[in-house]
């Protein structure tokens, strides 16, 4: 097939096909005698696979990593339960920090008075401290 067809049934974009290849994450497809790129089952499989990382958060690295035991039919499972409790870790803490974040945003805008006024809490916090000494 080629890379539309390989995009349509692996759900990753020609253009996202080309890069994983352009990185290493996927092997060069081979070519046709006019240059175009020829995909079968098994690199659809692996694009899935990918893309399915992916939407799990998973990093290149991770995903690449994810690959090399995937395709290591020897590997233990443990190696893998070893990367995604890593990747648990990485995001519990992006949302601890994002809701640390709605929490602070919360509360300027609870204290912005949203008029017709200038002064604003949330600009005021955003400038820090060294604006608010110099008169902003």
């Amino acid at each position: 097939m080629n890379i539309g067809d390989a995009s349509e049934a692996s759900g990753v974009s020609a253009k996202m096909i080309r890069y994983y290849e352009e990185i290493g994450l996927v092997r060069p497809a081979s070519r046709t005698a006019s240059n175009y790129r020829l995909y079968g089952e098994e690199e659809v499989h692996r694009l899935r696979f990918i893309r399915r990382a992916r939407s799990l958060g998973f990093s290149l690295e991770e995903t690449e990593r994810l690959l090399k035991l995937w395709d290591d039919k020897s590997r233990a499972s443990a190696e893998v339960k070893k990367v995604a409790l890593a990747h648990i870790v990485d995001l519990e803490e992006k949302i601890a920090a994002m809701k640390s974040m709605v929490a602070t945003l919360t509360e300027l805008a609870d204290c912005c008075q949203g008029d017709h006024r200038p002064n604003c809490p949330i600009l005021a916090d955003l400038a820090g401290p060294d604006a608010r000494r110099r008169g902003h």
